[in-house]
């Protein structure tokens, strides 16, 4: 007869049991347990002479060793799962997904709904003024105050080109939660899932929903930075292969986004040089011209289950950057591969 040993929920590991198939009524941890039998002895298969019909008497320690570190690993993930939902303050829901490795949650990462200023760096986020519209559509609203074109289609589609600054409605404008000109404000509002790719990437993210062209998808948050602080990171960052310093150059190059330690769900998302999402400024309630809201907007249709990517050395005018790439002898910069896969691949993240 076959026998399971059950740990025991809320109870320790010395009240562990052995107990019979008849004995367990958990459908959904029986199947999870034979599919990580199974995955562990496929990959297994691929090295070695074995078959999955084997029968031992007994599982061999390094399969029984994988289930249990694959177990608590869902576990970990579903915590970390839960304290996301937790903190952000959107609409979408986030999912977490490794059915790749033993990965677990990120040990340093701390998850924020909006920038968070580095000490000696002040964000005013109160507008001094706003529109008195009815219908923001039609009247003098505060991206005509600003200059430019409203953003916006009745579609909540963005309609001006890459480069042009978006000047969305404030908390000091009359018109409503629902006006036409409050899109980015109000947060991702897609389920999206942080998953662990297949292909050494890392962790990415995906989207469980259809996303129209032209819609909002999320905001780049991290910490801000000063550019010199930033220079000093990217030297550390370039040595360990990995990116998350996005300058702030809309119209001057004083400050950095870091989100490293401090981000969204936008910390996940992977590089591609041919992407399906596109950076916009955004300006709301900090009018700051220094300190602009990065805002990350699909270039087209993008399915239920696609990866969402964005081009690192993309900035918010539409032009690939080449500012990260030092070639001074005294500074040259680590590079790091590209592993996006796009025939227009350029070889390097920097």
């Amino acid at each position: 007869m076959e026998y399971y040993l059950v740990k025991w929920k809320g109870w320790p590991d010395s009240t562990n049991t052995w107990e019979p198939l008849q004995n367990l009524k958990c459908p959904l941890l029986l199947q999870q347990f034979f599919n990580d039998k199974h995955n562990y002895l496929s990959q297994v298969k691929k090295g070695k002479a074995i078959t999955l019909k084997e029968n031992h008497r007994a599982l061999k320690p390094a399969v029984a060793e994988y289930i249990v570190k694959k177990a608590k690993q869902r576990i970990a993930l579903q915590r970390w799962q839960d304290e996301l939902n937790r903190r952000k303050t959107h609409k979408g829901m986030i999912f977490v997904e490794n059915t790749v490795d033993l990965e677990g949650p990120p040990s340093d990462f701390y998850y924020i709904n909006e920038y968070k200023p580095a000490p000696g760096i002040s964000l005013v986020n109160e507008a001094t003024f706003g529109c008195s519209c009815t219908d923001c559509f039609f009247e003098k609203c505060c991206p005509a105050e600003a200059g430019v074109l409203l953003a916006y289609n009745k579609n909540q589609q963005i309609k001006i080109p890459p480069g042009t600054p978006i000047y969305e409605c404030n908390s000091r404008c009359q018109c409503g939660p629902d006006c036409p000109n409050r899109i980015v404000q109000k947060g991702t509002q897609y389920s999206l899932c942080i998953f662990r790719t297949s292909n050494g990437c890392g962790w990415g993210v995906k989207t469980l929903v259809k996303i129209k062209r032209m819609s909002f998808v999320m905001e780049y948050v991290g910490e801000v930075i000063t550019s010199e602080e930033a220079e000093r990171r990217g030297q550390l960052y370039d040595n360990k292969g990995i990116t998350y310093l996005f300058d702030l150059d809309y119209e001057s190059d004083e400050f950095t986004v870091d989100a490293a330690r401090y981000g969204n769900v936008s910390h996940f998302v992977n590089h591609s040089c041919d992407p399906n999402l596109q950076v916009f400024n955004v300006f709301i309630d900090n009018l700051d011209t220094r300190l602009p809201r990065i805002a990350l907007f699909s270039t087209r249709t993008i399915n239920a289950g696609e990866e969402l990517t964005f081009d690192y050395q993309m900035k918010g005018s539409g032009d690939v950057s080449s500012d990260s790439i030092d070639h001074s002898p005294a500074k040259k910069r680590a590079r790091t591969v590209c592993k996006c896969g796009a025939v227009t691949c350029r070889g390097y993240l920097n």
